[in-house]
């Protein structure tokens, strides 16, 4: 039987504080890491913040604001930065924006949150960066948290989308638990920590998942921690699900008014392939579920490089216009 309490997962996290992470064995000096990586995140972007409904929000921009729009949104207790060396392998394409929902990152925080909040924090970026000016509608790809809000865009404004990218976000089937809130014990406490070193050597993913790349794990760690009286922090809201309203997403995944694209890791713990199948009936049986192999549920820090390959075949084969185009 599934628990439904969104506190177990909090607990669980509090018992598991002081427990270090990957990072711990390099005290506070960056892993090395490939060339690619840091061409990747050498590219320039611009930065912005825009108020949405009474909050600041934090947005990443990348490339020419002419072509399409194609939005990148971050799972829960992340940030824009999670898409850095993502989105200059697609900005020669597209305009491309990454986008950090209230409550994390560098976005300011709100007294109760719900999913359409979220989805109004897509709009306003896709908006401010000039997403609904171009003749082709935008595109959203999102991973798990982000992916349930986009479910929601997708059944709410989904006429205005050229299509959405739901990235490891399991809709179960009704007899397993489908609250966002308890995937993998995501609420945690904000622990101080005396140096930026001891934050980032307790730094660790949720849910918890082996990782081969520390250098970004480390780079979007680094991100992830604010200095505050005492020491560091972390930089989400602790208190986000606590004030927080879902909705039915195997309704709304029925109510998508635009093309969608599944994408799974192959060995991800909370996406199994049965629920692939079961989002692909929900769907008519007419929708890509791609599986990016020898990848968990972080496949973003896994296999980045299969990941933009297999988002961009799939968004050539969406848009037939890319077909002169390099891909």
């Amino acid at each position: 039987m599934t628990d439904k309490n969104p506190m177990k997962g909090d607990i669980k996290s509090q018992t598991q504080a002081n427990v270090a992470g990957p990072l711990k064995q390099y005290a506070g000096t960056e892993p090395p890491a490939p060339g690619w990586f840091h061409e990747a995140i050498a590219v320039p972007h611009e930065t912005y913040r825009i108020e949405v409904e009474g909050t600041e929000v934090e947005y990443l921009r990348w490339g020419d604001r002419s072509k399409p729009g194609l939005l990148l949104c971050h799972g829960n207790g992340a940030h824009a930065y999670w898409w850095s060396f993502i989105a200059p392998f697609l900005a020669k394409q597209y305009n491309v924006a990454a986008l950090t929902f209230s409550g994390m990152g560098d976005s300011g925080w709100r007294d109760a949150y719900t999913m359409d909040l979220f989805v109004e924090e897509q709009l306003a970026t896709m908006e401010h960066s000039g997403m609904f000016d171009c003749a082709e509608p935008p595109i959203i790809v999102a991973h798990s948290f982000g992916g349930f809000a986009t479910i929601l865009a997708g059944a709410l404004h989904g006429d205005r989308l050229a299509g959405t990218v739901i990235v490891d976000s399991p809709v179960n089937p009704p007899d397993r638990d489908n609250d966002p809130r308890n995937r993998g014990g995501l609420i945690r406490p904000n622990r101080i920590y005396p140096t930026l070193n001891e934050a980032l050597g307790r730094f660790r993913l949720a849910p918890e998942q082996p990782i081969d790349n520390h250098y970004l794990l480390d780079f979007v760690g680094r991100r992830s921690i604010k200095p505050v009286e005492g020491g560091f922090t972390w930089k989400f809201d602790p208190a986000i699900w606590q004030r927080f309203k879902s909705g039915d997403t195997t309704e709304l995944l029925r109510q998508t008014k635009c093309r969608i694209g599944i994408f799974r890791g192959e060995f991800s713990a909370i996406f199994p392939p049965d629920v692939g199948d079961y989002m692909f009936d929900i769907l008519g049986k007419n929708v890509p579920v791609v599986e990016i192999p020898q990848a968990r549920h972080h496949l973003i820090l896994d296999q980045p490089i299969a990941f933009v390959a297999a988002l961009r075949a799939l968004l050539a084969d969406w848009d037939h216009s890319l077909s002169h185009r390099q891909v």
